[in-house]
């Protein structure tokens, strides 16, 4: 008995050992090939401390309550030093004075109320073994909290609202140029949602920045390519929405003037109409069922009185044969608008037919075991690849449900 008891010991021992070993070279074969490898999602990693840039304030660059807006950065290390990825987040919007002083009660209002630390995954993760291509850079994360995608100009005297997105964006990219992004050799511009919309929006503006420097400039625009679509009921919910944005915040002077020299402030809200006349490259990641478009703009409530969408909006296994076809419709104008206006081959884009809505952010989606993928091919490798010009990536995956590698939010 006690030989048998002696025996496991050993084997248990020897497995542990076998483990340990086999993750220090995966690890360490990550770290020369910058390869990497995917894993299971797991727990975060530490924590990103915020800043204030209470600077910015001088120059009315404030938060819809006045506080300072903030950013958090995690340093780069070694050769990613030089090298820096700028994260936009994202947060929906507000459209009126009404929607903009409920709004200034969150941390999307105020710095005030704003977590003091967060956790970068995904994109912004530091782990080679997570994010091979971008672990070593600079990594900032600056904070939402204007209600337009970083491009208001503004200010309500009635409610004492401040809508100063487009200042927020000019400090904070001031100060991280002074903190040495001036000299980078490599930087990318990424958001998620409204965050994404103002990586459409600002990316020519980024690019500028970097003009003769030798820099190679980028933008990803993740979960951000917002359609002008029919809705249920026949009318048009979300250009409604935004052109509420536009108006109360003022955004008309600061929209790419590619796209406001030939149609309405409110259309160059609209990533469709901007994307063309971008001269940065930029990459589209985005779901072609994409769940807050489904719900906010395609089947609201406004649109939908008699509910018959609240079940399909919970679940895409609720959904009937006219409303599946109906999103099968609106995942064919995705497709076809992305194509049609990213004919540039600088350009590039991973539209996956999944139910869901951002997904650079999160290790489950970005690279792990099982995340999803487009022959064969992971979102990350997807980005690095069109980053680094390691090859082309124009991907469109094939209509729903024939991709078993989504992870479907509804």
């Amino acid at each position: 008995m006690e030989e048998k008891i002696g025996m496991t010991k050993l084997w248990a021992l020897f497995l542990v050992v076998f483990v340990l070993l086999q993750n220090a070279q995966a690890a360490a074969d990550g770290n020369k090939s910058r390869g990497g490898m995917r894993r299971l999602a797991g727990a975060p990693g530490v924590p990103v401390p915020m800043t204030l840039l209470t600077s910015a304030v001088a120059m009315g660059a404030v938060c819809l309550d006045g506080t300072p807006p903030a950013y958090h950065m995690d340093p780069g290390s070694g050769a990613g030093k030089n090298r820096w990825i700028i994260h936009l987040q994202g947060g929906s919007w507000c459209e009126s004075v009404g929607s903009c002083l409920y709004r200034k009660a969150s941390s999307l209002g105020s710095s005030n109320l704003m977590n003091k630390q967060i956790y970068f995954g995904g994109i912004l993760s530091s782990s080679p073994l997570d994010n091979p291509d971008f672990y070593s850079w600079n990594q900032v994360v600056i904070r939402y909290c204007d209600g337009a995608s970083f491009a208001g100009e503004g200010y309500d005297a009635g409610s004492g609202l401040f809508f100063r997105g487009q200042r927020i964006w000019n400090a904070a990219i001031q100060h991280l140029l002074a903190m040495g992004m001036s000299s980078a050799d490599q930087v990318l511009l990424t958001g998620s949602s409204a965050g994404a919309l103002a990586v459409v929006l600002h990316c020519d503006q980024f690019g500028a920045v970097f003009a003769g420097r030798g820099t190679t400039v980028k933008c990803l625009a993740d979960a951000g390519f917002f359609l002008d679509a029919v809705n249920v009921a026949g009318w048009h919910t979300l250009r409604y929405y935004f052109g509420g944005v536009v108006a109360t915040h003022g955004v008309a002077q600061n929209l790419p003037r590619s796209c406001t020299s030939h149609l309405d402030a409110t259309s160059c809200f609209f990533p469709q109409n901007v994307i063309g006349g971008i001269n940065t490259p930029i990459f589209v990641l985005n779901a072609a069922y994409d769940t807050w478009q489904i719900r906010e703009s395609l089947a609201p409530d406004g649109a939908d009185p008699g509910r018959a969408w609240r079940a399909c909006k919970s679940s895409r296994l609720a959904c009937n044969a006219f409303q599946m076809n109906f999103l099968q419709a609106f995942r064919d104008q995705m497709v076809g608008t992305v194509l049609g206006v990213s004919r540039s081959r600088r350009n590039g884009f991973f539209i996956n037919s999944c139910f869901t809505h951002d997904q650079s952010e999160y290790l489950a989606t970005w690279n792990a075991y099982g995340s999803p993928s487009i022959q064969n091919k992971a979102i990350w490798k997807s980005v690095g690849d069109w980053y680094f010009g390691r090859a082309e990536v124009r991907a469109i995956d094939c209509a729903y449900p024939c991709d078993n590698t989504c992870h479907h939010e509804m």
